[in-house]
């Protein structure tokens, strides 16, 4: 008796349902889901922001998130068409406070239910909110992490002859740990020289501190000039040579015909006046 009721309500449901719910319903892999969906479709959770992008402070924007209004709301325009389904009824949270929730955990690396009650929503919630806005951020990375390219040398290298007064450096390499928690499996392989576990994360900037390239696939115990040997950066330096172009790196990785670093215990002042202009060249990374 209670499968016939079950069923019945099911399909007076159904017969009720409008175009849109119906391809909800024939998206769900059974009636309970199905029933669960609609329900859910019909009586969305209301959701009352915590935070609000137009009414905050810029200099709260910077230091919260690392971005400035007008960056977060490019970033919201590009995201919206990712963050908001056709089908499926959406959770209530406007792209902009998912996409701040999100650039708060990044900026952070706090836990994910500390950002999602600065953000007025459950963990679980947050967590449905990080599967949907990484993927999207991950879509537009080519469009902005870009290595110069030829038409481009000329200009880079005069920002960055402005800084130390040395020719022909198109970018300044270095390594960052950004901690986490390890698997438990391999836990020595993710503690680096500092005794806490990371990932060591290699990029390359321009003059601006406009990141050109990065390199997120070594754990922290990895060391600096292993992780340049191993990534893309020697293939393409060596495509440009022809161009008598370079990169700035610290006293951690080789010296290369593509790879400036500081003289070791310089002992002429010509020496020391290269050291001097190469960090203050190499302060940008």
């Amino acid at each position: 008796m209670a499968c016939q009721m079950s069923f019945f309500w099911w399909a007076l449901t159904y017969m009720t349902c409008t175009g849109e719910e119906e391809k909800l319903l024939t998206s769900a892999p059974s009636k309970h889901r199905q029933l669960g969906l609609l329900r859910r479709w019909r009586n969305p959770p209301v959701y009352r922001p915590l935070v609000e992008l137009l009414t905050m402070e810029e200099r709260h924007l910077i230091i919260t998130y690392r971005f400035d209004r007008a960056t977060i709301q490019e970033l919201c325009t590009q995201l919206e068409p990712d963050l908001i389904s056709p089908i499926r009824h959406p959770t209530g949270i406007p792209p902009d406070v998912q996409v701040l929730s999100v650039l708060h955990l990044l900026a952070s690396g706090s836990f994910q239910t500390t950002v999602a009650m600065a953000s007025g929503m459950s963990q679980p919630m947050f967590s449905n909110v990080l599967s949907r806005v990484l993927p999207a951020l991950l879509k537009h990375v080519r469009s902005y992490i870009v290595f110069p390219q030829v038409e481009d040398l000329a200009t880079v290298k005069g920002d960055f002859y402005a800084l130390g007064h040395i020719p022909n450096f198109i970018g300044a390499i270095d390594g960052t740990h950004v901690a986490l928690v390890p698997p438990r499996r391999s836990e020595q392989v993710y503690r680096n020289w500092k005794s806490y576990h990371s990932m060591n994360v290699q990029m390359v900037c321009l003059e601006d501190q406009y990141i050109s390239q990065v390199n997120a696939m070594f754990p922290g115990s990895v060391h600096d000039a292993y992780i340049l040997r191993n990534s893309s950066i020697p293939y393409v330096m060596g495509q440009l040579q022809r161009h008598r172009v370079w990169l700035l790196g610290d006293s951690g990785y080789p010296n290369l015909s593509w790879l400036l670093t500081p003289v070791r215990n310089p002992r002429t002042r010509a020496e020391e006046r290269y050291n001097e202009a190469h960090g203050r060249t190499r302060r940008v990374i």
